[in-house]
């Protein structure tokens, strides 16, 4: 009898799942974050799920509009069509529940909606695999499916509320202490995050603050931390290369050593901060540091006779000669 009850009842979901699963539909079960910087403005969105490059389909952010994070048994089409209700000046709430009454599988999708004013509204379906649940705060809100335990929203919400420094730090903390509650239930695998500005340029490419993903890795939160520190170094060497553009040398050497102290193992960003001390006939400090990355990779020798053909280093022949000698 017992055997027979449990056939039946696996017989019924297959049908009731079958009406409203589409192969199209990827399990995304996992925890994520939608959230926004009261001073700066800035958006952003990211998540981290025991499934293969989940950037790609779940987090989706727009700047001037919005940022979304789609899970579960995810439905992308959430994300732009979500951020194109917002555009169209639809409060999160009002758009979401657009979305939802024309899906006839709302009940296995779990969402979040962010507009550029803070406003959030976010669904957790009464079908989404336990543990499951969210949580709605000042400027962001939180989500989590499949959860080992059912403090991970409330944990994630602690830490972004309490968490001090740039948004993508805060949203790294809320994903860290997802993580520190056993996060998915499956384990780990991919991770992401998107922040974008608070008005459009209509250059994507200026819009975009920040946007990483980690694919495929044992411990995607670590490896999205290390890539997040590799992208500030990165930012402060464009703004020394900016500085150098204006002619502001000091400037640019105050941002190409805040880029190594991040990154101090690149042998680039050491080989343009001599370069810039270079220009500034500080021979005396560039030396060691030349000879060191010389000697690493004689390819920078090539390199810097090609920047002085293209006066990007304005040198005389007999100190080019004595820098290649190195």
């Amino acid at each position: 009898m017992n055997r027979l009850l449990i056939i039946s009842a696996f017989l019924i979901f297959q049908i009731t799942y079958s009406q409203f699963y589409k192969k199209s539909e990827p399990f995304i079960h996992t925890y994520s974050i939608v959230a926004r910087d009261s001073v700066t403005g800035e958006m952003g969105v990211a998540v981290q799920s025991h499934w293969f490059s989940v950037g790609s389909l779940a987090i989706y952010g727009e700047a001037g509009v919005g940022v979304v994070a789609t899970q579960a048994m995810v439905d992308p089409s959430y994300g732009p069509k979500g951020l194109v209700l917002m555009k169209q000046g639809m409060m999160p709430q009002e758009a979401l529940n657009k979305l939802l009454n024309g899906d006839n599988g709302s009940m296995f999708r779990q969402v979040a909606f962010l507009n550029k004013n803070g406003d959030v509204a976010a669904h957790t379906g009464s079908s989404c695999i336990d543990e499951a649940g969210h949580f709605i705060g000042k400027n962001f809100s939180v989500q989590a499916n499949m959860m080992l335990k059912n403090t991970v929203w409330d944990a994630m919400a602690q830490a972004f509320q309490t968490s001090k420094g740039t948004l993508s730090e805060r949203i790294l903390a809320a994903m860290k202490a997802a993580e520190a509650e056993k996060g998915d239930i499956r384990g780990k695998q991919s991770a992401a995050i998107l922040i974008v500005k608070p008005e459009a340029s209509g250059n994507k490419w200026e819009d975009t603050v920040m946007d990483l993903r980690v694919e495929d890795n044992e411990n995607p939160i670590v490896e999205l931390e290390r890539l997040m520190t590799i992208h500030r170094a990165y930012n402060f060497m464009s703004k020394g290369d900016i500085a150098m553009e204006e002619g502001d040398s000091m400037a640019a050497e105050r941002h190409y050593l805040m880029a190594q102290q991040l990154f101090p193992d690149n042998l680039e960003m050491q080989y343009w901060y001599a370069i810039n001390l270079i220009t500034n006939k500080d021979f005396d400090k560039a030396k060691p540091i030349l000879k060191r990355v010389f000697k690493a990779d004689s390819n920078w020798k090539i390199l810097t006779q090609r920047l002085v053909k293209v006066n990007m280093l304005i040198i005389s022949e007999a100190d080019l000669e004595t820098v290649l000698d190195l």
